[in-house]
């Protein structure tokens, strides 16, 4: 089977023998699943099943930085809001702080998690534009990819890979979808500033998109005035 993977990571399926859980023994109360991404860092660090695999905190780094950049350029490719990009990104953060990089390919998940952000963004993509460009993008290196992928035999594959991929994820983010940006309080948040607006904005949110790739992890939903949003830095 022609899988999305590449050469630095290990593909033994997108979530086998990883269970499907809240972390760290939390338990989601009145229904609120928001409530289950607030973690202290020790709390994470004790607790990663990366860790647990093996993976060092300079690897995982690594490897959360590295789908962050894929899912740039994917998002660009799909020509997609940059909000739906950042949504993709922080679902891929929430995917990987309740499963191990070791057990699951992260441009899959990242793939999966584009798409997905698609649909939730209001934003969606055709599933074949998903595994064409995905797959074009991961295998960039192989001047055989962009025809490969257009065999009706590979695409059947990947495409399946994907919407398994999208239960997979649901699952293991407990369906919860929902995502607070820094970006609609940002702006106006400038606008009350007397100065050249354009180029501060410009500046604010290149900073803040730059942020979702530095970042160690975003956890969402911690309720602020007009907005909620945590980013807990490296």
């Amino acid at each position: 089977m022609d899988i999305m993977q590449t050469s630095d990571s290990s593909h033994h399926g997108i979530v086998e023998n990883s269970p499907y859980r809240t972390p760290y023994g939390r338990h989601v109360e009145s229904g609120n699943l928001g409530g289950s991404w607030y973690f202290s860092r020790k709390e994470i660090e004790e607790n990663s099943l990366s860790r647990k695999d093996g993976i060092d905190l300079k690897k995982e780094s690594y490897l959360r930085k590295s789908y962050c950049t894929f899912l740039q350029d994917f998002g660009m490719r799909l020509k997609v809001p940059q909000v739906t990009i950042a949504t993709a990104i922080v679902f891929c953060h929430r995917f990987f702080l309740r499963q191990s990089h070791a057990k699951n390919d992260r441009l899959t998940i990242a793939t999966v998690c584009m798409f997905l952000a698609g649909k939730v963004e209001e934003t969606p993509r055709p599933l074949k534009d998903v595994v064409l460009i995905s797959y074009e993008i991961i295998h960039k290196k192989d001047p055989a990819a962009v025809a490969r992928i257009k065999q009706k035999e590979v695409y059947e594959q990947q495409k399946e890979l994907i919407l398994i991929g999208e239960r997979a994820v649901l699952i293991t983010l407990g369906f919860d979808l929902n995502v607070h940006h820094p970006y609609k309080p940002l702006v106006e948040a400038i606008k009350k500033f007397k100065v050249a607006q354009n180029a501060l904005a410009q500046v604010a949110w290149n900073f803040v998109n730059d942020g979702y790739a530095e970042i160690t992890l975003i956890l969402t939903n911690i309720v602020t005035p007009n907005y909620a949003y945590l980013i807990t830095a490296p």
